[in-house]
């Protein structure tokens, strides 16, 4: 069970590294072309953010649902909708306030998905540092 849980926290850190890269890589591409650097960037950052808590609440919820046998896909789903739940809170509350820039955040909480794609590559580089 301890090797399990050292590659999924192995894989979460892979994840979060991943999620970091594409913020840094849409902010870097972002500022070139926005004229309101700052608005769009706290919205960015936001999305960032909201994706990094994303994916240690995914990371948290499926270990709990692993040791709960049978109502463990309850469990996995109900804690799917409070993430989801809270995702759309957040971005309503950012939507409302306008603090930031709401496409910008929708980009930042895209970072979930853009950080899964590109956990192949981070675990290929984290290993290659490792080895050095």
């Amino acid at each position: 069970m301890k090797d399990c849980l050292k590659k999924i926290s192995e894989t979460l850190k892979e994840l979060l590294i991943g999620i970091l890269f594409y913020g840094i890589i849409v902010e870097v591409v972002g500022i070139c072309f926005i004229k309101d650097k700052i608005y769009f960037s706290i919205g960015l950052w936001f999305g960032i953010l909201l994706a990094l808590a994303a994916a240690i609440h995914m990371w948290w919820g499926i270990d709990k649902a692993l040791d709960l046998g049978d109502g463990a896909g309850k469990y996995a789903l109900s804690q799917n909708m409070i993430r989801y739940g809270v995702i759309v809170v957040a971005f309503g509350i950012l939507c409302v306030v306008d603090f930031g820039n709401p496409i910008a955040a929708f980009a930042g909480i895209m970072g979930l998905k853009a950080g899964a794609y590109l956990q192949p590559f981070t675990h290929k580089i984290l290993l290659k540092l490792k080895r050095r």
